[in-house]
């Protein structure tokens, strides 16, 4: 029995057995829950925006294009770039035009300027000033001007330029040591390059047949362009706003006849049936021509292509002045693109320092890009090693007419210059057959022009 002293304390005792019950349980329902048994799910992460980006490569300046555009996707996860490559310029240009037609166009493309107008006139490039304006990774200052005031179009910038690539000689530097020529300078002239051409053009194995040529050169108007526009002449009566071709007449047709003889008169180029049988390229690679005509997008495949000689490059010989003729590229968007910021974002990365220098290492593109030009990751990036050549031309670049009818008066042009080159016709001929053949595409383009 409890005595009456226990009976009086029980209360207090069984009241504090209760409080500490009590704040036990409250310690145990605020204590953290178990520690789950699984991960929690992560939320997914967002879908890249999927850009269509439609280049024309061949395949070594594709790969090198290709191995850009994935450094851009590693470093852009938001972003997936797709590349859809058609190697021939005719073709890309028709399947362009067509994509556009059936709505099922690229988001952006990368075109030379030669071939912009029949876009921009039809209004299927969507200008950049604004992107340019807002930008603060690249602003118009920090190109060559040339390159990027060729993908002007009444006023607005439609394109932003990759290159400043120009028409130079690619040359046989083996070939040159062998027959005691002296090399290329910066500065020779046109009488100098012809004396060399006819000292490299040889029958090598003496059965009275030329099998090593001086000279390969395309029969075009972009590669006659720079003779003329060294002869003090020019192709057009007004570069800005031309009405007609001026081939025909005066320091412009000497020109031309100087250019055609280069296979009638001088026989430093293979004949029509020599060319038939293989043609200027494949015999510079092959080490049986010392000099080719053409652009730096040659650079890549012959670092893949030519392992037995050295080669390098050259400005074109300088005749009453020095000139060359722009080869540019720019990276340009669709109106239709429903992903314009996306494809703009790729821009600025593929036109900036880092797309710049990635492409300038892999020879594809003398660099728009004043900056990069100037850098290491393009003079060093070799061969050739001559790189600093297209800088030292770059103040004597010159781009052809602003025309949207400027594909249809090459293509009538460079007929001419072909029956003139094999011997079919004279130049005066050719010329004056070209410029009658080419009136109304100067016609068409000033009725798209408008009022100046």
């Amino acid at each position: 029995m409890y005595s009456d002293l226990m009976l009086r304390k029980l209360p207090v005792r069984l009241f504090v057995l209760a409080g500490l019950t009590l704040g036990l349980l409250l310690i145990v329902a605020c204590a953290a829950p178990p520690a789950p048994t699984s991960a929690p799910t992560q939320a997914a992460a967002p879908t890249p925006v999927e850009v269509v980006f439609a280049v024309n490569e061949e395949p070594e300046e594709f790969t090198a294009m290709s191995s850009v555009v994935e450094k851009f996707n590693a470093a852009n996860p938001n972003v997936k770039v797709t590349v859809a490559n058609t190697p021939d310029d005719d073709e890309f240009t028709k399947k362009l035009a067509a994509d556009i037609a059936a709505k099922t166009a690229p988001d952006l493309f990368l075109f030379n300027y030669r071939r912009l107008g029949p876009f921009v006139i039809k209004g299927a490039v969507q200008p950049v000033d604004n992107y340019l304006a807002a930008s603060t990774s690249i602003k118009p200052a920090d190109f060559y001007p040339t390159a990027f005031n060729a993908f002007k179009f009444k006023g607005q910038q439609m394109c932003v330029p990759l290159n400043l690539s120009q028409l130079q000689i690619y040359y046989n530097v083996d070939m040159f040591k062998k027959a005691n020529v002296p090399l290329p300078t910066n500065d020779w002239t046109q009488a100098d390059f012809l004396a060399a051409a006819k000292a490299l053009t040889q029958d090598t194995n003496g059965d009275g047949k030329t099998d090593q040529f001086g000279v390969g050169i395309a029969r075009q108007i972009i590669r006659l362009m720079p003779f003329i526009w060294m002869n003090g002449a020019d192709i057009v009566d007004n570069p800005e706003r031309p009405t007609t071709l001026t081939l025909d007449r005066g320091a412009a047709l000497e020109a031309f006849q100087w250019f055609v003889d280069l296979q009638v008169q001088e026989h430093v180029v293979p004949n029509k049936e020599q060319e038939a049988t293989e043609n200027s390229q494949t015999r510079f690679q092959n080490g049986t021509l010392a000099m080719f005509f053409q652009s730096r997008v040659l650079t890549p495949e012959l670092r893949a292509t030519v392992k037995n000689f050295t080669w390098d490059i050259a400005p074109l010989p300088a005749g009453k002045n020095k000139a060359t003729i722009l080869h540019s590229d720019g990276f340009c968007i669709l109106n239709a693109s429903k992903n314009k910021d996306a494809a703009w974002k790729f821009i600025e990365y593929m036109a900036g320092k880092e797309g710049q220098g990635a492409l300038a290492e892999t020879g594809r593109s003398v660099p728009a890009l004043i900056s990069v030009a100037q850098s290491d990751a393009f003079l060093k990036s070799s061969p050739p090693a001559r790189n600093q050549v297209y800088l030292e031309m770059a103040q004597y670049v010159r781009p052809v007419p602003l025309m949207t009818t400027w594909l249809e008066v090459e293509s009538a042009v460079n007929a001419e210059i072909t029956r003139a080159f094999w011997g079919d016709v004279s130049a005066q001929e050719a010329a004056q057959t070209a410029v009658a053949n080419t009136r109304q595409y100067f016609q068409q383009n000033l009725s798209d022009l408008g009022s100046p």
